[in-house]
């Protein structure tokens, strides 16, 4: 198998991109930097393009090598043929090499297995032959026999023409054409069956699966793995419906030979032995395998929307600039309150306890204006777990009331907390803040989940941030990797001031592990502040390649060499500066023209069009794919991707569930996205759906043709329905 080339077919790429891909990957380059940096080598593959083409290359590498060891073991058993040999190293799946390895895999002791052991082999034959003019019980009479053993004994002829029956079953299940046919029809014309378990709980969470029937083919991703949370919580029955009945047609018509002259008795015990291996053997074994496979394939679809989920959340912009109150609210216990200056250091914290039981409203107002005043918080992040619908009309009403005393302008904005209590009682937690409890952690958390949400999720499992459905459902490790695989992307297109990173933050950067991350801060806390990037050389263990790695994802502010402060990388230093000098010899800017020029002054001399790159990527010795990239990197150093992103909505009051109306517009914050449609929050403490169906006045075939998490968009109010808590949205234009 030519890996590559198969790599480049199912990409739709040049396997010359894919060639190079695999070396780089091999190399030991991570995604983010071969992405980034070695665009010239793939063609500009981009980081979900290699992703990709990673996984598919390390699935066909494990599909080699268990053609191999199958091979193997069918060669030492002196059974491999040119032609088997042939079907298996054409194989393009696990599933089919398995199929084809079956008759040649050790097996434990089945039926079959002890009538072989009891000679009754070739009376198996004599049925598939077809050519005998006795009876089948006749046939069996010759096999009736005593054996030392007892157990290898054949008393009467019955047992023997069962025997012979369980040996042609056996092979017949054996058959990777057969096999392969059965499972292609059952995929493509069954249905999954789906059934209440005696005492299921009328009206429960799965009640619509009480009583369902879908086709295989198209039951879409969501409901197979509802179907499967409700068959492991043991209130469904789960089960594949084949045609079965064609499928018996189609392997008699493959077993019983046409025009056989035989007697009558030894088709009906071979229809029977067929009849036997359909349902014993293959149905229950294709079933297992099509549940896998539907399982497989909703995974894949949830796990890639939990991932464009988790980046959008975690590419939200940050409100740069602001003092912030992060309030972790609660009942009995209180809310908890941080003060965070504008680079997230926490100034003061305090407990009110303006809920129930308490209520002590009037109190806690009195020491929030208090605390707003002295450290001149303009903005409140308020959590969206338990107590915050009621902390948030308590903070309506205190932005009202400072308003009318002296005209203080204070919003807030709801932040989930997922993953919140998770971080704040995690050993990094405890480590940043020794002197707090987990509340005030919480409450310090969503206070920077507001300022630079990136910065601070990435210090939570993204397991734990709640970006989908069903995810605590998916192959743990399987999510763990794809979502570390977003973090890393998103960390390094923003890149990190390596002078104030945390080593949570430092660990998701490309070539730099836990390790790594932690002997980077622990020589900054010894040793200062990084002047160059050239310093974290001298980190313990921070080697070449390392280094080749992680220092263009690194920035240093104000640093001795001004181009630590952009994304173009060291390697490429001295053909940024002559590409600066040859701008300014060409007239077409010279403030910044030096190597010492600030990054200001860079922006402000560069042209708006590159002139010429075939000719200056020439000059300079370096591809024109990277000279752009060099060249769009000066014209804006240190550029913020997420600049680009839906700002939050800030709010200075509050509405209820039972202000809304049908017909009511409103704006409102996509949360999630999930395979039927997005949640969007509103402003009401519920989310609303807003269906797939009315998303769009064109058809579209999931959410994310339209919407991302953090979109801001404009709805309608369908229906709302305060008892059940749901909320109907519509993204449509309304009809004139």
């Amino acid at each position: 198998m030519n890996i590559s080339r198969v790599i480049a077919q199912e990409l739709s790429i040049r396997q010359e991109q894919a060639d190079a891909a695999i070396r780089l990957i091999d190399e030991g380059n991570t995604i983010p930097f071969i992405a980034r940096y070695r665009k010239e080598a793939t063609g500009s593959l981009n980081d979900e393009q290699l992703r990709t083409l990673g996984e598919r290359l390390t699935y066909l590498r494990n599909l080699q090598e268990r053609k191999e060891a199958v091979l193997s073991s069918i060669e030492e058993q002196g059974k491999l043929t040119d032609a088997l040999r042939a079907a298996i190293e054409a194989a393009e799946t696990m599933v089919a090499v398995e199929d084809l390895y079956l008759p040649y895999k050790p097996k434990r002791r089945t039926r079959a297995g002890i009538a072989k052991e009891k000679g009754l082999e070739p009376l198996a034959g004599v049925l598939l032959a077809q050519a005998s003019q006795k009876s089948a019980l006749e046939e069996a009479a010759a096999y009736v026999h005593e054996d030392e053993n007892p157990e290898l004994s054949v008393h009467t002829p019955e047992e023997a023409l069962q025997g012979a029956e369980d040996i042609v079953a056996e092979l017949i299940s054996d058959n990777a054409e057969l096999r392969s046919y059965i499972r292609e029809v059952t995929m493509s014309e069954g249905t999954l069956i789906s059934q209440a378990k005696a005492g299921a709980e009328e009206g429960g969470t799965f009640a619509m699966y009480y009583d369902y029937e879908e086709a295989v083919k198209k039951m879409p991703g969501y409901r197979i793995l509802a179907v499967n949370r409700g068959e492991a919580e043991k209130v469904l029955t789960v089960k594949i419906s084949a045609p079965a009945d064609r499928i018996l047609r189609h392997l008699e018509g493959r077993i019983l030979r046409r025009g056989a002259r035989c007697h009558e008795t030894i088709t009906q015990s071979l229809i029977r032995a067929i009849a036997d291996a359909y349902d014993r053997l293959i149905a229950p074994s294709i079933q297992r395998d099509i549940r896998s496979e539907m399982t497989e394939r909703a995974q894949t679809g949830a796990i890639e929307v939990f991932g464009k989920n988790l980046k959008q959340l975690l590419m939200q912009p940050p409100i740069a600039g602001k003092v912030v109150l992060g309030w972790d609210p609660a009942f009995r216990t209180g809310c908890k309150l941080a003060v965070l200056d504008p680079t997230g250091k926490v100034l003061d914290t305090v407990v009110i306890y303006p809920t129930a039981p308490q209520n002590k409203v009037e109190e806690s107002k009195k020491i929030l204006k208090a605390l707003i005043r002295r450290y001149h918080i303009e903005l409140i992040s308020l959590g969206n777990g338990s107590a915050s619908r009621e902390s948030e009309q308590i903070i309506a009403q205190l932005i009202r009331e400072m308003a009318a005393e002296d005209g203080t302008q204070l919003q807030y904005v709801i932040v989930s907390e997922a993953g919140a209590s998770v971080y704040s009682a995690s050993k990094l937690a405890t480590e940043e803040f020794p002197q707090f409890d987990v509340g005030q952690r919480s409450a310090a958390s969503i206070g920077r989940r507001l300022q630079d949400p990136l910065s601070e999720l990435v210090k939570i499992d993204p397991k734990a941030i709640g970006v989908g459905q069903y995810q605590h459902d998916m192959d743990q490790k399987r999510l763990g990797e794809a979502l570390g695989g977003v973090v890393e992307d998103c960390v390094n297109s923003v890149g990190v001031d390596l002078n104030t990173a945390s080593a949570p933050l430092l660990s998701y950067i490309s070539g730099i592990n836990k390790t790594l991350a932690g002997n980077i801060v622990a020589y900054r806390e010894t040793n200062g502040r990084f002047n160059r990037r050239a310093d974290l050389k001298k980190v313990p263990r921070l080697g070449e390649k390392a280094y080749e790695q992680c220092a263009g994802f690194l920035r240093i502010h104000g640093g001795a060499e001004p181009l630590d402060d952009t994304s173009v990388h060291p390697e490429s230093y001295e053909a940024a500066r002559k590409l600066l000098a040859l701008l300014a010899g060409a007239g077409q800017g010279t403030r910044g023209a030096g190597a010492g020029s600030g990054a200001a002054e860079k922006n402000a001399a560069l042209p708006a069009k590159l002139p010429d790159p075939k000719g200056l990527a020439e000059k300079l010795g370096i591809g024109e794919i990277t000279l752009r990239d060099i060249y769009e990197e000066l014209k804006k150093p240190s550029r913020d991707p997420r600049e680009e992103m839906p700002a939050p909505v800030l709010k200075s009051s509050v509405m209820e569930m039972e202000d809304l109306v049908p017909g009511m517009e409103l704006m409102g914050t996509v949360r999630n996205i999930v395979d039927f449609g997005a949640f969007v929050d509103i402003g009401v403490h519920q989310d609303g759906l807003v269906h797939i169906s009315e998303m769009s006045d064109r058809f579209i075939r999931h959410p994310m043709e339209v919407v991302s998490v953090g979109d801001v968009v404009r709805v309608r109010v369908k229906s709302v329905d305060v008892k059940k808590k749901r909320i109907a949205l519509s993204m449509k234009k309304q009809a004139e």
